[in-house]
């Protein structure tokens, strides 16, 4: 599953916004059901998940903690409790909360930003905040693909 574009969109009066339709797509053509919301870690953006990826994290973050050391416990507390399980109604709206509203500094104009695997959710004013000008791009590009394999 992939998702990819950028898509603009609005939340109405009540916080609810609708996911692109070809995002739908993506998530019933893989046969996720699920869909997990977390605010971004490093930047102030909304998360969504399909339940098999939220899994995937979750496992790979269990698997480099310890239980019994009190610092691995308040990283995984702390990330496992800011999340919210996200359900679509028969239209493919669903509901942002108040408080993730307010932790991405969304208004109501918002866009939406494939991932890959995931799907951001930006206020639209921020859009630029995680994006590079042309040059430092593709500067960072080249870099990045000349320190890997060749084929």
């Amino acid at each position: 599953m992939r998702f990819l574009g950028n898509i603009e969109a609005k939340t109405d009066s009540k916080g609810r916004a609708f996911l692109p339709a070809a995002f739908r797509k993506a998530l019933q053509s893989a046969g996720e059901e699920r869909i997990v919301m977390r605010k971004d870690v490093f930047q102030p953006c909304l998360v969504l998940y399909p339940g098999s990826v939220w899994d995937e994290q979750m496992d790979s973050l269990r698997q480099r903690l310890n239980r019994w050391n009190s610092a691995h416990q308040q990283v995984f507390r702390q990330f496992v409790s800011e999340v919210e399980a996200v359900s679509l109604d028969a239209n493919g709206r669903f509901l942002i909360p108040k408080r993730y509203l307010n932790m991405a500094g969304i208004k109501q104009e918002i866009k939406f930003i494939g991932m890959g695997d995931t799907i951001e959710i930006w206020a639209s004013e921020k859009t630029e905040q995680p994006f590079m000008d042309a040059e430092a791009f593709g500067a960072a590009l080249e870099n990045l693909m000349n320190d890997g394999p060749t084929d």
